[in-house]
């Protein structure tokens, strides 16, 4: 319901409401960022899809993928392609779903900064709970997936 409410969603892309940006100065285990890298870092999504979707984030508060320098752009590659190793090797799904929504209206729903999702996949994860009761069965805490994947991450 929080998501759906959209409680404690920045109402604009203030760098000093945004929670990607307020991430950087907090402790990994508090804010659920799973690896850290010089311009991007890995964070547990607080609305996930299924178990261990994570979101890779420059640290630079910026809405648009044209916008990442070229170091940015190779870091969040190389951390997409390490988390995808590390969600393999922990939970092994049978597949992902990777993307970024840029904009509102493309359902990015922390617009003023851009961020790739990483969904991992599993035969049969979507079921009747999504249509009928519309919610997600989720059956892991999220700080206890973040331990798991930060723990094991490989690169």
């Amino acid at each position: 319901m929080a998501y759906i409410e959209g409680t404690d969603k920045p109402a604009s892309s203030d760098p000093h409401l945004c929670p990607f940006c307020l991430a950087l100065d907090v402790p990994d285990e508090d804010v659920l960022v799973v690896r850290r890298g010089r311009f991007c870092f890995v964070i547990m999504n607080l609305y996930p899809y299924s178990p261990g979707h994570l979101l890779v984030c420059p640290n630079r508060h910026i809405q648009d993928y044209t916008d990442l320098t070229s170091d940015e752009l190779v870091e969040m590659a190389a951390l997409t392609q390490a988390a995808l190793r590390t969600i393999l090797a922990v939970s092994h799904p049978a597949g992902f779903n990777l993307g970024v929504n840029q904009g509102s209206v493309a359902g990015a729903g922390i617009a003023g900064h851009l961020h790739q999702h990483i969904v991992p996949r599993w035969a049969g994860d979507t079921n009747f709970l999504p249509i009928i009761a519309r919610t997600r069965a989720i059956p892991q805490l999220l700080g206890e997936t973040r331990a798991l994947l930060a723990e094991n991450w490989l690169e």
